[in-house]
């Protein structure tokens, strides 16, 4: 199974490649998770609708053909490192392909939104949107470890 992150934002601190490498490179062979970095749009016009609305056409072609779109906002569903192993396990039973979505300053758009086949929140806090691709390859790792039982869920 292939999870692509998709996030607005090609400019990131050398410190979140290294984390979201490492964590990807711990993932078994069965999950593939890839970075799609799609550049952010240009604010300095002030026409913010213009910008994500680029960001959404960018974003939209990115998501792979039959990959289920699922959008990280802070008006999701809120997901639990247990919910993501959950899901995790599904989806690896089913074998979809899955493409995690991240915006830019302004958030995602309402194309994607449209296209996404489900919203989650990581949290109820506003996180940098770098960190985010940390958080996310560390917590699919995570779910991987719980469903395995090996003992980096209980003592990270």
């Amino acid at each position: 199974m292939k999870i692509a992150l998709i996030a607005v934002g090609k400019r990131v601190p050398t410190w979140v490649d290294t984390g979201f490498d490492e964590y990807r490179k711990r993932l078994p062979r069965g999950i593939d998770l890839s970075l799609s970095a799609i550049a952010a749009s240009d604010r300095k016009s002030g026409d913010t609708t213009r910008a994500v609305a680029d960001e959404d056409r960018r974003m939209l072609r990115a998501i792979p053909d039959g990959a289920e779109a699922i959008a990280l906002d802070e008006t999701g569903r809120s997901w639990s490192t247990e919910g993501l192993a959950r899901d995790l396990d599904a989806w690896q039973m089913d074998g979809r392909d899955r493409a995690l979505l991240v915006g830019g300053p302004d958030g995602l758009g309402p194309s994607v939104r449209a296209r996404a086949d489900a919203t989650r929140s990581l949290s109820a806090l506003t996180l940098p949107h770098a960190l985010v691709r940390v958080i996310v390859a560390e917590q699919l790792y995570r779910a991987h470890t719980i469903l395995t039982g090996h003992p980096y869920h209980r003592s990270g």
